[in-house]
Parts: structure tokens; sequence; C-alpha cells
């Protein structure tokens, strides 16, 4: 398996703090928020990391290098313009010659990963979607399961009630990319997976996660503990 880390977010919500720092480089319990994505995906024995970047991408590649001091190889994928999750993984197509998983710089978690990579192969279906249950889907990307396959996805629907959301964490096989356009922007949740509804496994986990996009996100990951 290989990886892809979403990591050109500006990060508008976090102002004033991402005025000068990215989002994947605020610090929680003394390190890049990042860094804990990494560090499970290595976990997992999955080394080979590509990254998409945009908004100050300068700071993440200083930061990380080539991934050695992490235990992992990684290469930069810099986009000039934003090209939205699927599109920035669209642009590392090269990279992506096996399956892969896609997770978002910002999520602070301490998910097995290669727990979710062997739901993805046991499946047999083109794309895998973590999905965690949570008391209010309101702001998040709501899903409905049934038989093991996501047959609704919902985004930020507004209503407050509990249900499984999506986690922004994906693993898929490289014949998905021929449904993605080239050099447009264009979002796995708004554009890709409403046209693969029941054709995509979900890996139900209740590992701790936040996404941290938001000051109260960052707060909530601030005061939890993956330890």
């Amino acid at each position: 398996m290989k990886a892809v880390i979403l990591a050109g977010g500006r990060g508008s919500r976090l102002r004033p703090l991402t005025d000068v720092v990215p989002k994947p480089m605020i610090e929680v319990h003394g390190k890049p928020v990042m860094q804990y994505v990494v560090e499970g995906l290595v976990a997992a024995k999955i080394t080979d990391i590509a990254v998409a970047l945009c908004y100050l991408p300068e700071a993440v590649e200083g930061y990380f290098g080539d991934g050695a001091a992490f235990g992992a190889r990684m290469r930069y994928f810099v986009e000039s313009a934003p090209l939205g999750t699927a599109g920035a993984v669209k642009a590392a197509e090269e990279f992506l010659d096996e399956p892969f998983v896609v997770a978002s710089a910002d999520a602070f978690t301490d998910m097995d990963f290669s727990a979710l990579c062997e739901r993805h192969i046991r499946g047999g279906l083109p794309v895998t979607i973590a999905v965690a249950k949570a008391d209010d889907v309101s702001q998040l990307g709501a899903v409905k399961v049934s038989g093991g396959k996501v047959v609704t996805l919902t985004e930020k629907s507004g209503v407050k009630e509990s249900g499984l959301v999506s986690m922004g964490i994906y693993c898929l096989d490289p014949s998905v990319l021929s449904l993605i356009p080239p050099g447009q922007k264009y979002d796995f949740a708004k554009d890709l997976f409403p046209r693969l509804l029941g054709k995509m496994g979900a890996y139900l986990t209740d590992c701790r996660w936040c996404d941290v996009g938001t000051p109260q996100s960052l707060a909530q990951a601030s005061a939890a503990s993956l330890s």
C-alpha cells in the first residue's frame, strides 16, 4: 500500500493562526498535527507517501523533508491552484500504481490504518471509506451503510442527529483515478463518491478521531490524548 496525505488546505477557519502557519503544521501536544498521520501510516508499514500541497508548501517540505527521519519515503506534489480533494490525488497519479490510502493532514487520530487496508482488500470494492459514530452529524459527511456498503452520503446537512460520518480517510484502487478529470477542481465527497454509491465499502471504527479544522476542534484535540 501507498498513501496520499492531503495537506494543501488554507485553513481559513483557523485564522489568524493559519496566516503564517499552514494547517498541517499547527501543533497538537508539541508536534504538527500532520505528524500523527505520518506516524500512523508508518506504524501500518505504509511508508511510500505522497503529500499534496498548495498553501505555504515550503513549511511542510522543510519540516518533513524526504521523510527518512520519520521512517517514510515522501514525495511532494504542489498545486498552483487548489484542485479539491480528488483533484489533488489525481495530480499524484504517476505515483499511485497500487492500492492506496488517502488521509487529511489535519486528522488527529489513532486509527489502525492496516485494519482499514485489510478491510479494503477483503471487500473487493474500488473504494473503502472509514466511518465512525457521531452524536451530531450536522456539520460532517453523514453516511448510511447497508450490507457493508455506503448507500448515501450527505455533506453538512445541518440536521442535528446521531449517525455515521465519513472520517475523510479512504482506501482506493488506482482504477478509480480514471474517473477524476485532470487539472480540474474535483472533490471526493461532492463529485466522485455520489457516482459510486453502492460500490463503496464502509470500514466502521471506534478509534479516536478529530478533524482539526476549527478553533473548537483544535481545542478538543489539544485536550485529547492518543497515548
